[in-house]
């Protein structure tokens, strides 16, 4: 099993790091979602929620201290042993991009797919590897992006320097990751065909699996910075 499953890791590792992604995702409420302003810079909590019915969850705290963006996620519920490209999208001109309903599916097959959701969804901002560029390029390079541990869990942390753009509208985005297991065989498959992004791939390893947003809320206590 554990030669098997390296393999999977060892042939996703390979795909093109060039492939980028603008996925879609159903639409979140904001409820425990907060931001404050203090001594440190400005903090956000995120609660990450499924969609895609993948059964992920987790939180993402962000702390802005002039364009330097420290992002923190634990998330649960993932395809164990897969690599996971994860994401801030949305927009630094004004336009409100959100994560889309399941309204966006209009093939009617049971996934919001990249295609499907990208006039909701709007672009990458910024691709949360584990190293190495953070630009819209590396949206899915995956040998830069994190692994889900055997039990689905993810850890993740990083300081980035954003632009000025992303660090005067850090509210108007959003957090995203992405992987989903539709069939519960523990791998990428094309149970749900091909990605519309490469046909080389499964819809499974580019399908959002959680996503929440940013909303400030002036009075919320700030977050831990341990």
């Amino acid at each position: 099993m554990t030669i098997k499953r390296s393999a999977r890791i060892t042939a996703l590792m390979a795909l093109p790091a060039a492939f980028t992604l603008a996925l879609a995702t159903p639409v979140l409420a904001h409820d425990g979602q907060s931001g404050s302003q203090g001594q440190h810079g400005r903090d956000y909590r995120v609660d990450l929620r499924q969609l895609n019915d993948s059964g992920a969850s987790g939180t993402a705290l962000l702390s802005l201290q002039g364009r330097q963006l420290t992002v923190k996620i634990n998330a649960q519920g993932l395809v164990p042993g897969q690599p996971h490209a994860q994401h801030i999208h949305g927009s630094t001109s004004g336009h409100n991009f959100h994560c889309p309903d399941t309204s966006a599916d209009k093939n009617g097959d049971g996934v919001v797919t990249t295609t499907e959701g990208l006039p909701a969804y709007g672009d990458i901002n910024i691709s949360l590897t584990t190293r190495g560029d953070t630009s819209k390029v590396s949206g899915l390079a995956v040998d830069r992006m994190p692994v889900a541990d055997r039990n689905g869990n993810v850890s993740y942390s990083r300081t980035i320097t954003v632009s000025q753009a992303v660090a005067d509208n850090i509210t108007n985005l959003h957090v995203v990751q992405h992987g989903i297991d539709p069939n519960g065989n523990g791998k990428y498959d094309f149970g749900k065909g091909k990605s519309e992004l490469d046909p080389k791939l499964p819809q499974e390893a580019t399908a959002p699996a959680s996503c929440g947003m940013l909303h400030s809320s002036t009075g919320s206590a700030p977050m831990s910075h341990g």
